[in-house]
C-alpha cells in the first residue's frame, strides 16, 4: 500500500497514512480535527529490500566484479600506445 504525506492548512501539521490507491484522501486533521488536510504530492519511494541487491542496483557483489575489469582494460588500452605492427610478407618475399 502506498504512504501518502499530508498538511493541514488550519494548523500546519504534517503526517502520513497508508492508504489504498482506491481509497479517498483523508480531509480531517487528526491535531486540530478541522476540515483542512490535503494530501500531498511526495516523491515516490523506492528501496530494494533484501539479500542480493547492491546500493549501486546490481544484482549483487559477482556482478560488478565482472564489468570491473572489463572496463580497467578498455581504459588501460585506450591510453597505452599502439604496438608497432609487424611488417607483413609480400608475395615477392614469400616466393623468393
Amino acid at each position: 500500500m502506498p504512504t501518502y504525506d499530508y498538511h493541514c492548512d488550519h494548523c500546519g501539521h504534517e503526517f502520513e497514512r497508508e492508504q489504498r490507491i482506491t481509497e479517498n484522501p483523508i480531509k480531517k486533521c487528526p491535531s486540530c480535527g478541522k476540515l483542512k488536510a490535503r494530501r500531498m504530492i511526495g516523491g515516490g519511494g523506492f528501496i530494494l529490500k533484501g539479500g542480493g541487491w547492491e546500493s549501486d542496483l546490481y544484482s549483487g557483489p559477482s556482478n560488478r566484479s565482472e564489468k570491473s575489469p572489463k572496463s580497467k582494460e578498455s581504459s588501460s588500452t585506450s591510453t597505452a600506445a599502439p604496438a608497432p605492427a609487424s611488417p607483413k610478407p609480400t608475395k615477392s618475399d614469400a616466393g623468393s
